[in-house]
């Protein structure tokens, strides 16, 4: 068949049956378990990979054959510029929680191997995913609260052990790091030790004054612990969700005792240890950039913070990476957690995700992005008493069975290809095609495109000049790489 005739064909199956182009009398793919390579009918320089929000593809490789040329039509075009180049990127994921860590760490250990290695796994076939953000200390997906010294009194830490993390979590991540050794991994307390906290207690309060010197302390045995454990912490943010004490666990940390803690503690320790692990501001929602400006506003907190972390939970997220990005190009930004609300909606979710995050924070100078979280049970926990009971894992995994929810295909979309060392590159964006590209260190361009609108949508990718031809069903994305 002469390739123009294909693709006119192929544009047509997709707009109408919302699926990947197909020869007559073949099934849609139903979804990757592990994902499904598909064989395109032809020679094909672009590969496109599809999600459409009706679940007649599941992050499906396609079989259009997508090859640039200079046909004109009237579609709107996406032009990629690779001359032009934005931030580096470190990788996607997830937060592995305590609870994440629990469910995996119960299934047999060939489920639990094929689990890890469909999620991280770095070959052709399997998602690579590339960063993880763990708790330090207990989250509120937990199942029981508990820091690393639980011990009053213990300024020394004497008494500061990694051993609730040897259950489930360490055991975890090492199989994970025997899968993917390059693997990124950020660490982020929910509360310090109560009782150097104020109000004694798990549940909100501050750090005391008098505590810092040995708060400080703590981040660096925890990073040096779990170094001698062979997992390595790029880098720590120093309080999750510090404007919020309503979870359990939880701790208040202002933008001033964020900056003192920085310039007089953390920072001089980290430094006379030898600890290169990043240190990252804020990790909260985008309603108060003002903290993580006010942090680095501090000239002599400055200096030890490599960026600015945000959730996305209030406020416009855009508009916040770009200021800070704006006041401080130097620092790098970073995006650490949104949820998924149980039972989770692939058709709302799955478009609401991707538009926010892998599209919309990458497109604002976003390093990484990370969804919350990676793997509950059928009922959602395990969780602490008080803890999130309607948090969506990525996978829900039920004995040995596993099921994919929205977070795995969005994350998928873009860990997959989008590897770390990645370069953002310029694209425009038409109406209703939200998009971001990306040219990754092996010099393969990678570019997400999903279709907001309400109807299908064909559309150009232009490319050094020339273009090809292509289609999305309303609310589905694609991922094309060439």
């Amino acid at each position: 068949m002469h390739r123009n005739s294909f693709i006119g064909l192929c544009l047509s199956a997709v707009l109408l049956a919302g699926a990947g182009c197909t020869k007559k009398g073949d099934t849609p793919d139903p979804g990757p378990t592990p994902p499904v390579v598909v064989t395109p009918a032809g020679p094909s320089q672009v590969a496109f990979w599809l999600t459409n929000t009706d679940r007649t593809a599941l992050f499906a490789k396609q079989r259009n054959v997508l090859n640039f040329g200079t046909t004109a039509n009237p579609y709107p075009t996406i032009a990629l510029d690779t001359a032009r180049t934005y931030q580096t990127i470190d990788g996607f994921g997830y937060t592995l929680t305590g609870g994440s860590a629990t469910v995996i760490n119960r299934m047999s250990a060939s489920s639990r191997a094929d689990l890890l290695r469909e999620l991280f796994a770095t070959d052709s076939t399997w998602l690579g995913v590339s960063y993880l953000r763990l708790s330090i200390g207990a989250s509120d997906l937990s199942d029981h609260v508990f820091t690393y010294d639980d011990v009053p009194g213990d300024v020394s830490l004497a008494q500061f052990s990694l051993a609730p993390d040897r259950v489930d979590l360490i055991p975890v991540l090492k199989q994970i790091l025997a899968i993917n050794p390059n693997i990124k991994i950020m660490g982020s307390p929910w509360t310090a030790p109560s009782w150097m906290k104020t109000n004694n207690n798990s549940k909100g309060g501050s750090l005391q004054a008098q505590y810092y010197d040995a708060y400080a302390r703590y981040f660096v045995k925890y990073v040096q612990q779990m170094a001698a454990e062979g997992i390595r912490i790029d880098a720590v943010t120093l309080q999750n969700e510090p404007l919020h004490d309503g979870n359990q666990p939880s701790m208040l940390m202002t933008a001033a005792e964020q900056a003192n803690f920085i310039k007089n503690n953390i920072g001089p320790a980290f430094a006379a240890a030898g600890i290169t692990t990043k240190i990252i501001a804020y990790d909260h929602n985008p309603d108060q950039p003002g903290y993580p400006l006010a942090v680095l506003g501090d000239a002599a907190a400055r200096p030890y913070v490599e960026g600015s972390a945000f959730h996305n939970y209030g406020g416009p997220l855009s508009s916040a990476l770009n200021q800070l990005h704006d006041a401080y190009p130097s620092k790098g930004v970073y995006f650490t957690e949104f949820w998924t609300q149980a039972p989770g909606n692939l058709l709302t979710d799955f478009p609401n995700h991707v538009r926010e995050l892998e599209i919309g924070a990458t497109r604002n100078w976003a390093k990484n992005v990370l969804e919350w979280n990676l793997a509950n049970d059928p009922s959602f926990g395990p969780h602490t008493s008080g803890g999130c009971t309607e948090c969506l894992g990525a996978v829900t995994v039920s004995g040995n069975g596993v099921t994919r929810n929205p977070a795995y295909y969005t994350v998928a979309h873009a860990s997959k290809f989008v590897r770390p060392g990645s370069v953002r590159v310029d694209t425009n964006a038409p109406t209703n095609l939200p998009n971001v590209a990306f040219r990754t260190p092996a010099g393969k361009k990678v570019l997400l495109v999903l279709n907001t609108g309400n109807a299908p949508a064909q559309f150009n990718i232009e490319y050094k000049g020339k273009t090809v031809a292509t289609a999305l069903a309303a609310g589905s994305a694609g991922t094309y790489v060439w």
